[in-house]
């Protein structure tokens, strides 16, 4: 199976990381995808802001009725920092001889020779780098010291076409605790949700 896999904070998840997995997700021929809320990101030492079961919520709420798309909760239940290698070794193990492909933003392939393992992550998955419009060609150059020319090249075939998406997790949590609208940034189920839990409200 070709398998696609993204993962992030989802603090909360909106539009923009839909349309990221529903774009890889036609683009990529994948048989599957997976959305994978992190415990703890390595690169974002200031944590999250709603709990884990939350964010998991928001995203099963996000994500129902939608068949390609499944919400695994593993690096949750590991908990701790969550480093992708790890969650690619925990995959493997359960289903070996799939193909991943993990699809990361631009601005983290170009922190990706500071993450945990980055060759280990190389030999066990593809790298699926979203290419915004508007922003300049992805340059690949900074894996070339972590994986030989021939995962180079699966990479750049895999790179993700995406319209230029202003929304971030960030800016609904601004909106929320400033007291403004977040209609059309997300699913209405979430929006709903983030209002019932009392979320990301100013203290």
């Amino acid at each position: 199976m070709r398998i696609g896999l993204f993962g992030g904070s989802f603090d909360p998840v909106h539009y923009g990381h839909l349309w990221i997995v529903m774009a890889a997700w036609e683009q990529l021929q994948l048989d599957e995808l997976r959305m994978l809320p992190a415990a703890q990101s390595p690169l974002k030492p200031g944590g999250v802001h709603a709990a884990a079961e939350q964010r998991l919520e928001m995203l099963r709420l996000a994500t129902g009725g939608t068949d390609p798309l499944i919400v695994d909760d593993r690096e949750l239940r590991r908990g701790g920092v969550s480093y992708t290698v790890e969650t690619l070794r925990s995959l493997s193990a359960q289903q070996d001889g799939d193909e991943w492909l993990l699809i990361i933003g631009s601005d983290s392939l170009a922190s990706f020779p500071r993450w945990h393992e980055p060759q280990q992550i190389l030999q066990r998955a593809t790298l699926a780098v979203v290419q915004r419009g508007g922003d300049p060609p992805i340059d690949y150059t900074v894996l070339q010291p972590l994986c030989d020319a021939a995962k180079l090249r699966r990479c750049q075939a895999a790179e993700i076409q995406m319209p230029q998406i202003e929304l971030s997790s960030s800016e609904l949590r601004q909106r929320v605790a400033g007291g403004r609208s977040i209609r059309f940034r997300t699913p209405r189920a979430v929006e709903a949700y983030i209002e019932a839990q009392a979320l990301y409200r100013a203290p």
